[in-house]
């Protein structure tokens, strides 16, 4: 059975958590979008973890990791990270690399820093991590793909040329950067082809296969719903869809076979970079709650940045669970709101005098002001509370009041960071 864990709200949900725990009992886990722009962090028996391009199931010696051909494939930064894992004694993973997935280039990264430095103060809050530039140039067809390292020299060649004529013009006049060198590029590319030539192989044959064979594999998203290009707050968006539907492409799947979509969604609401947050707050009540949020408090996985903070927002979460198709939710990071003596929830957006429940377009939210509903607070430490009827009163009113607000069931809350804090419902 395939099952797709991908996020509600601007990324941070806690998918990564949830991934780690479902992956015990996979056989597979596929990355099927993104690069290694966001990332999970994850604590189980090895340490604390925060992965950017591996799926979260590597910490298993059952598992096959996969990266699909939706992902942005950093080779050395896959490496590294491989590397990093099996130093902190973790067992080698298995992994599989898409021969159709396609390299984030060295070119994209200065790109993506080289823009996000021209645009100044009007910049997209981008991580710098080429995903941008890197999406364009695939859907230019100027990309370069897994498969292509294993042509014949000159037709490789003759590729870099024809790319390298049209990047040098931009580099030269738009940013007055140095060109880049073809055959320098050549060489990085052979040096990519070694390190990536064990793991390479058609993943969709092998998925495909792998489901005839009724293995347990688990589609892992990245960011969530507000963060993609069509359905989120364009244009502070990332560069690949962050929907469940997307996981059938970006694995090379049959879109059929995905039959549970698990949507993670967070207790209260974050977000890293730009754009529309309707439920934000600020000053002391936001720096109280970032200090105690997640693990270490509400900080990046990949930028070290300071999250934005916000309350619970029932009407971007409802919106977020509906266009992934939820058929469950996990509601996460729960226990952090145990020091409020009462919890505001926004159930409503006011846009020139009229309340609406139904999420906007950009344009629209620009002008929303959050409408809330104030609940109580419990008041208690809620972590270490392994059955759902064991949780304070007003704890399981908040809960049931979420799941009213978001019609889809919360199976799972998690109370804790480590990989066994869930309760199940």
């Amino acid at each position: 059975m395939v099952t797709a864990i991908v996020g509600a709200n601007w990324g941070d949900e806690g998918k990564g958590k949830i991934t780690d725990m479902l992956g015990e009992k996979s056989d597979i886990i596929v990355r099927f979008q993104g690069g290694s722009n966001a990332g999970h962090t994850i604590i189980n028996n090895y340490g604390k973890f925060a992965l950017h391009l591996l799926p979260s199931g590597v910490f298993y010696e059952h598992t096959t990791s996969i990266i699909g051909n939706g992902v942005a494939l950093n080779i050395p930064y896959l490496f590294n990270e491989i590397k990093s894992i099996v130093e902190k004694g973790v067992p080698s993973p298995k992994i599989l690399v898409s021969e159709r997935a396609q390299i984030l280039m060295p070119y994209h990264i200065l790109f993506d820093q080289y823009e996000e430095e021209r645009l100044g103060g009007k910049s997209f809050g981008s991580t710098k991590s080429g995903i941008a530039p890197f999406y364009s140039d695939k859907y230019a067809k100027i990309g370069f793909q897994v498969s292509e390292l294993f042509a014949d020299e000159e037709v490789l060649r003759e590729k870099i040329s024809r790319v390298c004529e049209q990047k040098n013009v931009i580099l030269e006049h738009l940013y007055k950067k140095p060109a880049i060198d073809e055959n320098e590029l050549y060489q990085t590319l052979m040096e990519y082809k070694e390190m990536v030539k064990p793991y390479v192989c058609d993943v969709a044959a092998f998925l495909q296969q792998a489901i005839k064979e009724d293995k347990s594999i688990l589609l892992e998203g990245q960011l969530g719903t507000l963060k993609d290009p069509d359905f989120g707050i364009y244009p502070m968006v990332t560069s690949s869809s962050t929907l469940a539907a997307y996981g059938a492409i970006g694995a090379g799947i049959p879109p059929y076979e995905i039959k549970k979509i698990v949507c993670v969604v967070k207790a209260y609401s974050s977000a890293v970079g730009a754009g529309e947050f309707v439920s934000e707050i600020f000053g002391e009540e936001a720096d109280e709650l970032r200090r105690r949020g997640g693990d270490g408090g509400e900080y990046g996985a990949t930028t070290g940045r300071p999250r934005r903070m916000g309350w619970f927002d029932a009407v971007a979460s409802r919106y977020g669970c509906r266009m992934q198709g939820a058929t469950e939710v996990a509601f996460t990071v729960l226990d952090v709101l145990g020091y409020l003596d009462e919890i505001p929830v926004c159930i409503g957006y006011e846009v020139d005098g009229k309340v609406t429940k139904d999420f906007l377009t950009t344009v629209q939210l620009a002008k929303a002001k959050p409408v809330y509903e104030v609940l109580p607070g419990w008041k208690e430490e809620i972590r270490g509370i392994s059955k759902y009827e064991d949780l304070p009163e007003n704890c399981r009113k908040y809960i049931e009041f979420i799941e009213r607000e978001l019609e889809v069931p919360i199976t799972m809350v998690s109370n804790g960071p480590g990989r066994h804090e869930i309760i199940k419902r």
